[in-house]
């Protein structure tokens, strides 16, 4: 007996099962997964459904908004659609082809992607824009090049659909429970999903919800780039309080903790704090001892991060700290090379300076709190002077205090201190910098000796701070009226004829100082 197919149909969102009839009769075969269709068009669609995606898409459905959701690999529109079934009977319906999902959308469409950047967003677009009506709109989600979501913006308005491209911040608790939202792009885009943006981000008490509309073009994702950057800072700095707390205060990871958990009800207070005391409790699962010393000292990262120092080389904008913290990953990831180095240098002499050294604890501890914290003022400096210098060369018109209060929940950077930024630019909308504010500036001078202690400590220790050390650097240097920067020109003008200006006279000057200083050697 032939084999023999029977293809049977259900409905558009339902299943059809191929019966595959042999000698003997062989099972059935799944082809597609049961889905239960929407009563009704769903509000909002979702593509991509990795760890970011699959929790926005259930928080976009316990916020009462129907969501149709839809991945390549069909396995995790199927775990998407049993967690809504757990998590509260959510209503979100689950689709294996695009286009069954594109049409399970009420129109006007909107759909939110969540997908790696780069030729992954552009094949998705392609796929869908497939099933899309005009007056449809995408919204890429993901950490994208600002220049490809202004690229993409101009290729869906010719083929009349609207595009969005928006920063999205707080990882996986944050997309479940409450996220820092960046939409850049078309304004008409915004408003057709401001109503639900509204209800998923973060919610502040004293400031609304962490989403506003950031700006043309590709403002959003540019936005979320330097938030990024910002918290490779945050994250070194950290990093570089904890190793001068156990290096040289040699602190226990109990203390550790404990000592971060006090810091994060101060001036500290933030996420990145917290989970740092959290870190330190934590003991290994596999073994004896506490997990953070047993995880490789090698740093990865994804991109965002060198964007950031990219466009800060090309805007002229200074950011060291930044540039500090994206030099020690790609250090880190040295590992091999870092473990022959240390053996060559302590069989070169290089001993341990360490060895013997007393501090006074509770007066480092101190002493590292007042300096994490003075950096940290540096490190948020160069992030909005950088956003600023953006937002002027591209015509933007980026308003830095409500990029601040957007910030103070739901992402990885939130924290107290961006309140107190929000108000810095709220007292000044065109303060020059963070620095000259004048809270800011009376907190750095209070904290500047300790600031200087740390760094001094660290560096006749032996130990690494480069946040510390070039945000007090950064610091030094902008406070400075007059600069060495004189002796820099002058050389730049002897050997190539750059010509200066004077300080006594307006105008451009050019010295043959070789015939000069040959004349007088004569």
């Amino acid at each position: 007996m032939k084999s023999s197919i029977i293809k049977s149909y259900v409905s558009e969102y339902h299943f059809y099962a191929i019966f595959n009839f042999s000698e003997p009769i062989s099972k059935i075969i799944l082809d597609r997964v049961t889905m239960a269709a929407p009563p009704k068009p769903t509000r909002i669609g979702l593509a991509g459904l990795a760890v970011m995606g699959q929790n926005l898409a259930l928080n976009i459905a316990e916020k009462g908004f129907p969501v149709s959701v839809y991945n390549r690999s069909t396995s995790k529109v199927d775990e998407t659609v049993e967690r809504a079934k757990k998590e509260g009977d959510l209503p979100l319906y689950g689709f294996h082809d695009p286009e069954s999902f594109v049409k399970s959308i009420q129109k006007p469409r909107v759909i939110i992607m969540l997908v790696k950047a780069g030729s992954p967003v552009d094949q998705t677009i392609k796929t869908l824009s497939a099933y899309l009506e005009k007056g449809d709109c995408i919204i890429d989600g993901g950490n994208e090049w600002y220049e490809n979501t202004e690229r993409r913006e101009k290729a869906m308005a010719e083929l009349g659909l609207l595009y969005l491209g928006m920063g999205v911040s707080g990882g996986e608790e944050g997309a479940r429970n409450g996220i820092s939202l960046t939409p850049g792009g078309s304004f008409e885009a915004f408003k057709s999903i401001e109503d639900i943006l509204l209800k998923v981000a973060a919610q502040v008490p004293d400031s609304g919800p962490c989403v506003t509309y950031i700006g043309k073009g590709g403002s959003g994702n540019f936005v979320k780039m330097v938030h990024n950057g910002i918290e490779y800072g945050d994250m070194q700095l950290i990093a570089e309080a904890y190793d001068v707390l156990k290096s040289v205060g040699k602190l226990s990871n109990e203390e550790l903790r404990s000592v971060f958990a006090e810091w994060n009800k101060g001036e500290l207070l933030s996420f990145l704090i917290e989970i740092t005391a959290d870190i330190f409790g934590i003991k290994d699962d596999k073994g004896e001892g506490y997990l953070v010393d047993k995880v490789l000292d090698k740093t990865g990262m994804k991109g965002t991060g060198k964007w950031t120092v990219q466009q800060a080389a090309d805007l002229s904008v200074a950011a060291p700290t930044i540039a500090s913290s994206l030099d020690a990953r790609f250090l880190s990831g040295l590992k091999e090379e870092r473990v022959e180095a240390a053996k060559v240098f302590k069989a070169g002499g290089f001993w341990d300076i360490l060895t013997g050294q007393v501090v006074d604890k509770k007066q480092l501890i101190d002493d590292v709190r007042q300096a994490l914290y003075a950096s940290k003022i540096c490190s948020y400096a160069q992030g909005m002077n950088l956003i600023r210098a953006k937002s002027i060369q591209k015509g933007w018109d980026l308003k830095l205090r409500e990029l601040a209060r957007i910030w103070k929940g739901g992402c990885i950077i939130q924290s107290v201190f961006l309140g107190r930024i929000k108000k810095a630019y709220d007292r000044n909308p065109d303060l020059a910098s963070l620095l000259v504010d004048p809270e800011f500036a009376k907190e750095i001078i209070e904290r500047q000796s300790a600031w200087r202690r740390v760094v001094c400590l660290a560096i006749s220790s032996g130990i690494s701070t480069p946040g510390m050390s070039s945000s007090l650097a950064y610091f030094d240097t902008y406070r400075r009226g007059r600069l060495p920067a004189n002796l820099v020109q002058a050389q730049r003008d002897y050997f190539g004829a750059h010509t200066y200006e004077r300080v006594d006279v307006e105008g451009s000057f050019h010295t043959e100082w070789f015939k000069i200083a040959r004349q007088c050697k004569n």
